[in-house]
């Protein structure tokens, strides 16, 4: 085998930073153009106003699953066979939706929806393959350009919406099937940047430098091979690297937070006869502040420490619920800011919790213990999501703010525990 010793690491985590970022931006368009259609679809489809929101649950629930998924296979094959898998399924998905819409079909709808989702979870893997050979001093900020690049695509993605039509008309499919089937080119553009450009990956180079420093310190070979399930593995180093925990939960809590109060605020702001257009304003200012921001967040993860972000995160997202809270029906300032320091303070617990799990995920087990994460912050925010409606049709938006409060303080305990024990046992892996 080539001594990895060759490889200059600095010059590959370059490119795969440069790599990750154009697959992330593409595929992002892919996720995001379907977002302004998918209820009015599975409406028409299934004939009824109370199914609309079950093909985002099921992308929602298929995110989830399959970040658990390629994170298996990314741990055996690399993060490029697990990423290139992800798009693929993904990009399977969106002609489903198309063929669904055609058909007239909920069920083949809800399984599309589903198999979106796998994008959904190929975007969040990317994150972490970002931080894969990159130094401690440096890496949220690797991780937070990565995220950056998702502000491309969630930008141009529902512009893309009048092409769409053009394009369903053109295949001669139902209208509202369009942004699917640009969605799915989209997802395949991703998969082929990853799986050209992505060399070498940067999973088994790190995995290569780790192993020849070990070979450095042993030379005679003689360390343990635990033959333990891959769940198993994960809890022993959640145990081991108690912040491993804690980081889990504040991402899973801030995930939630923001994903119930944002699906709820479109209904709040039409009940108060608000514009479509008004609504898209609010949404669009939200994911510029998820996303356009994170290279400063991860800045500062970097310099004051992944504790005292992911505790700013919660502050910043009580703030924003406070706002939500008082803000009145329909068109406001309060949903405007609110809004905004959702998105923000998503991001700041974001990027502080995924690299608070990269710093602490030992080598051997580190995909499946992102994965891991990644399944529980989407089932949370599924469970979130859905009572978030049964909230806002019995009490109002308002409790629905004040509810979602327990889980801002969630952040806060979860960023204060960490801290407490993030630097008591530091994991295992490469530090170039």
């Amino acid at each position: 085998m080539t001594t990895i010793a060759r490889v200059d690491v600095a010059a590959v985590q370059r490119r795969t930073i440069g790599t990750l970022v154009t697959a992330q931006a593409v595929g992002a368009v892919g996720i995001t153009i379907g977002i302004a259609t998918a209820s009015l679809l599975a409406e028409k489809v299934s004939g009824s106003e109370r199914q609309a929101g079950l093909a985002q649950t099921f992308q929602v629930l298929g995110a989830a699953v399959m970040a658990y998924v390629l994170a298996r296979i990314m741990s055996r094959r690399g993060r490029r066979v697990g990423l290139v898998t992800g798009y693929l399924v993904g990009s399977s998905g969106a002609v489903l939706v198309v063929v669904a819409g055609v058909a007239e079909s909920m069920t083949l709808l809800l399984v599309g929806a589903a198999m979106l989702g796998s994008s959904t979870a190929a975007n969040s893997a990317a994150r972490y393959a970002s931080t894969d050979l990159a130094p401690a001093a440096t890496r949220a900020r690797a991780l937070s350009v990565v995220v950056w690049a998702t502000t491309i695509g969630a930008v141009a993605g529902p512009n893309l919406t009048g092409l769409s039509a053009s394009a369903a008309d053109r295949l001669e499919i139902p209208e509202l099937t369009g942004p699917f089937a640009l969605a799915s080119v989209g997802m395949l553009a991703a998969a082929l940047v990853i799986g050209v450009l992505l060399r070498p990956d940067p999973l088994m180079t790190a995995r290569a430098v780790a192993a020849e420093e070990a070979a450095v310190l042993d030379p005679d070979g003689l360390h343990v091979v635990s033959s333990d399930s891959s769940w198993r593995r994960v809890m022993a180093a959640v145990r081991d690297h108690p912040a491993l925990g804690a980081a889990t939960g504040g991402l899973a809590a801030a995930h939630a937070v923001m994903v119930s109060v944002m699906v709820m605020t479109p209904l709040h702001m039409a009940h108060g006869g608000a514009e479509l257009r008004v609504i898209g304003i609010v949404i669009s200012i939200h994911v510029l502040g998820m996303f356009a921001f994170s290279p400063a967040v991860g800045w500062l993860a970097d310099k004051a420490g992944r504790a005292p972000v992911l505790f700013a995160g919660g502050v910043v997202l009580l703030a924003a619920l406070v706002l939500c809270g008082r803000a009145p029906e329909g068109t406001s300032w309060e949903i405007f800011a609110g809004l905004f320091l959702l998105g923000l303070g998503w991001s700041f617990a974001v990027v502080a919790a995924s690299t608070m799990i990269a710093d602490q995920a030992p080598l051997d087990v580190r995909t499946e213990v992102q994965g891991a994460s990644d399944l529980v912050m989407g089932l949370t925010a599924a469970g979130a999501g859905g009572v978030a409606g049964v909230i806002v049709g019995v009490w109002g938006y308002p409790t629905l703010a004040a509810t979602t409060a327990a889980l801002a303080v969630g952040v806060l305990l979860a960023a204060w525990y960490a801290g407490r024990h993030s630097a008591e046992r530091p994991a295992d892996g490469v530090q170039p």
